[in-house]
């Protein structure tokens, strides 16, 4: 039997051309969710009840995820049809043809790309129950790739997008090890798209990498990586999973990321080149932090306008930074970090570093990438004793124009060679 999933208002146009083997679903969409600064955008139970399961498919409970929980989008569709996916041989077709995609507890075998490339323009693709990904150690391999002008990407209630990171983590994430897919969710060339309502976790190494965009939306996002928290066989003592960024922004413009918590091990946010992005409303634990970086050695290595406010880290090792690679070229400018949360960092509360390495810092900053007109307001939290609530390493006259302004963390040390030794003064 065929199912058809159609938003409530195509029904009427359709009843007349359906035959009995063509079942109909209506669907509604649930009132929206917001957060307020300082608490988890997303508390549990908030999950809105609509369902999108078509009449006839197997009976199974979709998978969800224990607490944190993620809000779901409304699923309304754009007037059409919706395709129901069930098998990851049918996914290119309904690409070409469908503008409604529903994919329902898709399992995508090894080496098989989720490609919802070249979608109709405003499709609407919504996850359903739980999709999965076969074992693929190839760190070139991008399980889902994304692309499209005014699309919606989306999820169900209840489901998860799973990346079957516990068969790859093994302490090193990119730097080594096991081959994995170095980025999880690619979104490429998109405009106007949004992404809303999605529920992921377990991605092998960095989740989101959003490259080429503009105009480019993503909000009410749970990323959950803390079964990678723990140490495995692998990994020894140090925490299974490593180099899980939540979201990796690059030559994008008019970005917004918004009402986002992600648990993981590495950066929250990090902005490595584009314009006017904007950071609001996130909950970050375990990670590294929201960051500008690194800078340097890469395609596009300018970062101008981006806003990062109105969010909480915790238990990670970094607040906010900004990071330029040693021995590279750039420009880093008009970034503010405004009402800012952190507590329980180990390393860094507030760090500007120019001697920055993967492998670690050098200790010998760099001047190649400019960094100027940067604003901390409101900057507050507490770190670690052995911590530095502030550490600032710029290189020879490539720091200009930094303000503090109620700036306040506490619990741990300072290090700053600009603007002054005292780390706050203004310059």
């Amino acid at each position: 039997m065929k199912s058809v999933l159609l938003a409530a208002a195509a029904v009427p146009a359709v009843l007349a051309s359906c035959n009995s083997h063509t079942t109909l679903s209506t669907v509604r969409a649930p009132s929206a969710s917001k957060s307020g600064f300082g608490a988890p955008p997303f508390p549990s139970g908030a999950a809105a009840a609509v369902s999108v399961r078509p009449t006839g498919a197997s009976g199974a409970a979709a998978a969800t995820t224990a607490a944190p929980t993620a809000t779901n989008a409304a699923v309304t569709g754009n007037g059409g049809t919706t395709c129901t996916v069930t098998a990851a041989a049918d996914v290119a077709s309904a690409v070409a043809s469908c503008s409604n995609i529903l994919l329902d507890n898709l399992s995508m075998p090894a080496s098989s790309t989720l490609d919802l490339q070249k979608l109709q323009p405003s499709a609407v693709v919504t996850f359903g129950g739980t999709t999965s990904f076969g074992y693929t150690a190839d760190e070139d391999f991008d399980p889902i790739v994304v692309s499209g002008d005014y699309i919606t990407v989306t999820g169900a209630p209840g489901h998860v997008i799973d990346g079957n990171g516990q068969a790859y983590w093994d302490g090193l994430g990119s730097n080594g090890g096991t081959s994995k897919p170095d980025h999880f969710f690619v979104v490429k060339k998109t405009s106007y798209a949004t992404f809303s309502g999605l529920n992921i976790q377990n991605w092998p190494t960095h989740c989101f990498y959003m490259t080429g965009n503009q105009h480019l939306t993503a909000q009410n996002i749970l990323l959950n990586n803390t079964a990678g928290d723990a140490p495995n066989e692998a990994s020894g003592t140090k925490a299974a999973a490593h180099n899980s960024d939540g979201f990796d922004v690059g030559s994008s413009d008019y970005v917004t990321l918004s009402n986002i918590q992600v648990y993981n091990q590495d950066d929250c946010v990090a902005v490595t080149s584009g314009t006017q992005i904007t950071v609001s409303n996130l909950f970050c634990s375990g990670g590294h932090g929201l960051s500008i970086g690194s800078i340097g050695g890469k395609s596009n290595n300018t970062v101008d306008g981006v806003l990062f406010e109105d969010s909480e880290l915790v238990n990670s090792s970094n607040g906010v930074r900004i990071k330029s690679n040693s021995g590279t070229t750039g420009s880093v400018t008009n970034i503010t970090y405004r009402n800012i949360k952190m507590s329980g960092i180990s390393d860094y509360g507030l760090d500007v570093q120019q001697d920055y390495l993967n492998g670690g810092p050098t200790g010998e900053p760099t001047n190649g990438v400019n960094i100027s007109a940067i604003t901390f307001e409101n900057v507050t939290g507490t770190v670690e004793s052995d911590a530095y609530n502030y550490y600032i390493l710029c290189g020879d006259g490539s720091c200009s124009d930094f303000t503090f302004t109620g700036v306040d963390i506490t619990g741990g040390k300072e290090s700053c060679n600009f603007p002054t030794s005292t780390c706050l003064a203004s310059a």
